[in-house]
């Protein structure tokens, strides 16, 4: 007996900071507009994707003492545009991140809340974890948190969370979790959590929201990061879009379910994915070309170099060779905000290999950056691409894919008319929403065990 056909998961990621959009493309527009957001969230409805999915950034990336200006600067606030969005939306999921480490269980909880009731069951909350002084320097706690600990305060930040939505389920007396004294005026909304991270109780005002919890998405890919998804999360933002790669992540990911009581089924992977279409896929691969180019100018490679070099790099030529010079060591003090292969890497070891990569092809800074920092998930014909979206999915390389265009806000108008009705065509996509909320687009029910009311 054959295996039944796995239903493909899509989403669509706007992209705000980021080096990914080709910002000087003239159909490139505006990243705060509403128009934009409007424009980039209808497609994806007409599309039938399962959610819209926002970034978000606490502080703009710095480089050299300097507001970083190659890629876009500024970023509205999540539950605003989100909030916004759900007005103009009927079905479309709606994703934001919000950092654990720098907000706090009761405030966010009630604006995650908010969000499911405005939109009618369509919130999401990407839980993630922040350990740098730079970005807490905008707050009040700023680098107070050792980076080893981030996930633990995670862990109860969205332990607290899960109390507070399910706070409104019971009416009984409720006991402070120390003492055992039974709180006055307890009843729906009453609370009391007293942990290592947080000491709060009282009474939330928000009653339980549609699907009873947001739905909760994760995207660290450390041991933590996959434990913690494995444990708490519905979906996981997946780094891996290559068959070998995907399937080895997804296996890791989904054998730690059963430690949790939970089943395969509870936890979807979704690895982000870039995408390049053409009539042809020859005129793919030429776009594709044409577009990376675009993404990487002579400036930006010099300033990618520098995340690595940990130098002022600016007195090289973008299309010569590499420095003859060592980066230098310590803590990155160039680049601030962004990721960095200094975080993970021997930059010193880095600069050993790339100098051989660029001697062996006869690579310029330029080229070798594009070489190192491919993006492009998927490039092809719309035929080409929705075989290559199936057949990672059918080989449990991933669940689906949140798709990033390189345009803002109409790069994914080409692939909702195009490879979307390809994957229709296949019985591996939708053609109608099949209910009201994002836990029904993601085939997931609702929250199996809610925190009980003590009592």
């Amino acid at each position: 007996m054959s295996k039944p056909l796995k239903q493909i998961h899509l989403a669509a990621h706007f992209p705000g900071v980021n080096s990914t959009t080709v910002w000087s493309d003239p159909a490139s527009g505006s990243q705060i507009d509403f128009d934009s957001f409007v424009h980039f969230a209808r497609t994806a409805e007409r599309a039938k994707f399962d959610f819209l999915f926002l970034a978000e950034g606490l502080r703009l990336r710095e480089q050299g003492g300097e507001i970083y200006d190659l890629d876009v600067v500024g970023r509205p606030d999540t539950f605003t545009v989100l909030a916004a969005l759900a007005a103009v939306t009927e079905h479309l999921g709606l994703t934001g991140t919000i950092n654990s480490t720098f907000n706090e269980p009761y405030e966010v909880a009630r604006q995650f809340a908010s969000l499911d009731h405005l939109s009618g069951g369509r919130a999401a909350w990407n839980v993630v974890t922040s350990w740098d002084a730079f970005t807490g320097e905008n707050f009040r706690r700023g680098g107070f948190l050792p980076r080893e600990e981030r996930y633990e305060r995670a862990r109860e930040f969205l332990d607290t969370a899960h109390e507070l939505f399910d706070s409104w389920d019971g009416g009984e007396i409720l006991a402070d979790p120390v003492s055992g004294e039974f709180l006055r005026d307890a009843g729906p909304g009453a609370f009391a959590h007293r942990g290592e991270q947080f000491d709060i109780s009282g009474h939330f005002n928000v009653p339980r929201s549609p699907q009873g919890r947001p739905v909760i998405f994760q995207a660290g890919d450390s041991d933590e990061g996959r434990e913690f998804a494995a444990a708490s999360a519905d979906a996981i933002f997946g780094r891996y879009g290559t068959l070998d790669e995907g399937r080895a992540f997804y296996a890791d990911v989904k054998g730690r379910l059963s430690r949790y009581g939970r089943t395969h089924d509870e936890l979807k992977i979704l690895p982000a994915a870039t995408f390049v279409l053409g009539d042809t896929d020859a005129e793919a691969r030429e776009l594709a070309h044409e577009v990376r180019r675009l993404q990487v100018s002579g400036a930006t490679a010099i300033k990618y170099l520098e995340h690595v070099w940990n130098r002022d790099l600016s007195g090289y030529d973008p299309d010569g060779p590499l420095p003859d010079v060592d980066p230098e060591p310590g803590e990155n003090t160039i680049a601030l905000g962004r990721a960095s292969v200094r975080m993970n890497r021997d930059p010193v070891a880095v600069a050993r290999e790339w100098r051989e990569r660029a001697a062996a092809g006869g690579l310029s800074i330029r080229e070798l950056v594009i070489e190192t920092t491919a993006r492009q998930s998927f490039v092809g014909s719309p035929l080409t691409v929705a075989q290559a979206i199936d057949a990672l999915v059918q080989a449990d390389a991933a669940d689906g894919f949140i798709l990033v265009p390189h345009l803002t806000p109409g790069g994914l108008d080409a692939f909702a008319d195009t490879v979307v009705p390809l994957l229709q065509e296949r019985g591996v996509f939708r053609r109608e929403y099949d209910g009201p909320t994002l836990r029904d687009h993601l085939g997931l029910a609702a929250p199996r065990a809610l925190a009980p009311v003590r009592g």
